[in-house]
């Protein structure tokens, strides 16, 4: 059964009037200006430095799950108790909130029973891709950058793989590479299937950071390598060469040849990036 967890009070300083939580300790007013000597015959008004409300919020949540008070299964406070124990307003609680569900901490319930309230849950695999994906789109990384990351990650997955992938794993590996040859003609589908074989077979490796690091950093590269392929002018060609090497990786997984299967994956990576018309500046967020 899940329990209830009290969070510790003090937020730290907040540029406000002094507030007395229920049950937790007060949080001192920050002056909003320095004191200026009279001397000084005209003020300069300068900015307050200020958090906002509800990621302190968000700081005493993490704080509570690093030191290990807060469990995966735990329910924090109701939101109206919660305010008042770290002295902030109702509104920043929710908006903590939200902020934690959408990162995949927390799961909020609705009612008072068995379901209610906000829940303590491990992050799923989907939130985490999510955030690296849109932080590798935004970072403008270096493309060469990328592809040493998908070298170093995929050639891990690929071995990991062949020495650890259930047959059920590797049969899922063949029906997409399956899927692939039926695909030649459609690049669109093909490049969809493609993204799917590469994940399938990081999953198949059971290290579920890699796998999700290796999902973000395909799924980011999905429409820059869409493009380069609708670009080719020698698709029949250039397809032919893609489901050689991708066959390579598969037969090399089910052979359960770790090392072929790892060499294999990163000759494919290379080609490709050395082949294809990639933007070579970096990957943003048209890619």
């Amino acid at each position: 059964m899940a329990k209830s967890i009290e969070v510790s009070t003090q937020l730290g300083e907040r540029p406000q009037e002094p507030h007395s939580g229920v049950g937790g300790t007060p949080i001192e007013a920050t002056p909003e200006v320095s004191e200026v000597p009279a001397a000084v015959p005209e003020t300069t008004w300068r900015p307050v430095a200020r958090s906002r409300a509800y990621e302190l919020v968000i700081k005493r949540v993490e704080e509570q799950i690093v030191s290990g008070a807060l469990r995966v299964g735990d329910r924090l406070p109701a939101e109206r108790d919660l305010a008042g124990m770290l002295g902030v307003s109702r509104a920043a609680v929710r908006e903590a909130m939200r902020a934690l569900e959408a990162h995949g901490v927390v799961r909020a319930g609705v009612g008072v029973g068995p379901d209610g309230g906000t829940m303590l849950t491990s992050m799923p695999s989907e939130a985490l891709t999510q955030m690296l994906r849109l932080h590798i789109a935004l970072a403008n990384f270096p493309m060469a950058d990328v592809i040493e990351a998908r070298v170093m990650l995929e050639r891990r997955s690929a071995r990991l793989a062949a020495q650890q992938g259930s047959d059920e794993d590797i049969c899922t590996v063949g029906a997409l590479m399956q899927a692939m040859e039926d695909a030649r003609e459609d690049r669109v589908v093909f490049n969809e299937i493609d993204t799917r074989f590469h994940v399938a077979i990081a999953e198949a490796g059971r290290n579920r950071l890699v796998a999700d690091m290796t999902t973000a950093i395909r799924d980011s590269m999905r429409g820059m390598i869409l493009s380069s392929f609708q670009a080719n002018s020698d698709w029949e060609e250039l397809v032919a060469v893609l489901l050689t090497q991708h066959r390579a990786v598969y037969d090399a997984i089910a052979a359960r040849d770790g090392a072929g299967a790892a060499d294999a994956v990163e000759f494919h990576i290379r080609y490709a990036y050395d082949h294809l018309d990639w933007e070579r500046t970096g990957l943003t967020a048209n890619a």
